[in-house]
């Protein structure tokens, strides 16, 4: 597959990862009518809010929005498929349409990646995304209820299964699980893709991305990002990295952490600072390309780019701040036995 170009261009030089579709979509200022488009004018429950069907509804926005981050220098493309799957499309009763909502985001990314592949000669790799969902395999939303959980993990597998199969036929080159603030649910996500490749005798390019909720240093489902490391890595992902949640100040310790034992490309993107009094991002271009400066001159990342608050003109910013540097060489690490819980158990 394309998607494995990846590993040897990482190894010459620092990919750039795109920015956040929802920051972008939401400076369209976009009405209920853009979310229905004419096959979802009766619908019978609000759909603004749902940016996914915009695949559907506006095409040639999410289209725009593709561009504007290529033409800013981004090499990885994310499909606009964060919440395209039967878990948290069931909120606006878009269960039935999720097949489609993946195939088109990857479709719409693909020919926009192809389009502008052509014109500027560029290598340009989509990449198809599966969001955490709105639900956790490992925690309850009862706090009377612990042993409750509103979704199971054999449901969540399949609901992957159906969303990275849509995205491969529409032309993913790789696939990317990010947001992950339960491991378990990446688990069922991991799980979904292994049977896929056993299915149709492929092995499909991965990318993790796990989320630290607070300055803990935790997933929400409590491990620490070394427990995480050790929860993952059978699956032998392209890189394993961090995004969201935090700005690239308040990350900054945990990347370091995570690049001492990651064997395998490191990637992160932050959001542009923490939320402020109105729920915006006040993060400028400039500082987080200076953070992207360090980083990279240290030899802490491999893939870079940007989550919540963050544009093409942040993305930008950042390519012209670390194109000067190496990437990250992968660590060696010696063959252990390595467990986790909420913590790390290696024994070597």
């Amino acid at each position: 597959m394309l998607g494995f170009k990846i590993t040897e261009i990482a190894k010459k030089r620092i990919l750039i990862l795109d920015g956040p579709m929802g920051t972008m979509i939401q400076n369209e200022k976009l009405t209920e009518k853009d979310f229905r488009g004419k096959e979802f004018e009766k619908h019978d429950i609000p759909l603004k809010g749902n940016n996914d069907i915009l695949n559907l509804t506006r095409p040639d926005i999410i289209s725009e929005i593709h561009f504007k981050y290529l033409s800013a220098g981004a090499d990885i493309i994310e499909t606009n498929t964060f919440n395209s799957n039967q878990t948290s499309q069931s909120d606006y009763k878009c269960e039935h349409i999720t097949n489609r909502l993946n195939f088109e985001g990857a479709k719409i990314a693909k020919k926009v990646a192809l389009k502008f592949k052509k014109i500027n000669k560029r290598q340009i790799f989509v990449a198809g995304v599966l969001g955490p969902t709105n639900r956790t395999c490992s925690m309850s939303p009862d706090v009377n209820r612990p042993d409750y959980r509103n979704i199971n993990f054999d449901d969540l597998k399949k609901d992957y299964f159906q969303s990275t199969k849509a995205l491969l036929d529409g032309g993913a080159d790789l696939i990317l699980i990010e947001t992950i603030f339960d491991t378990l649910n990446a688990k069922a996500a991991m799980m979904a893709i292994y049977e896929i490749e056993k299915e149709l005798d492929l092995k499909i390019p991965l990318m993790l991305s796990a989320t630290i909720t607070d300055l803990s240093g935790r997933t929400l489902s409590g491990q620490t990002l070394e427990a995480f490391y050790n929860s993952v890595r059978h699956i032998n992902p392209i890189s394993i990295g961090i995004n969201c949640a935090l700005g690239p100040k308040e990350l900054d310790s945990y990347l370091k952490e995570l690049s001492r034992f990651n064997e395998f490309f490191v990637s992160i993107h932050p959001n542009a600072g923490l939320p402020n009094a109105f729920g915006g991002y006040d993060e400028t271009p400039e500082k987080m390309a200076e953070y992207a400066s360090n980083w990279s001159k240290d030899g802490y990342v491999n893939i870079i780019g940007g989550c919540c608050g963050t544009t093409p003109e942040h993305i930008a910013k950042i390519k012209q701040a670390v194109e000067k540097f190496k990437p990250r060489n992968p660590r060696k690490i010696k063959a252990s036995f390595r467990l986790s819980g909420l913590e790390p158990f290696n024994l070597d």
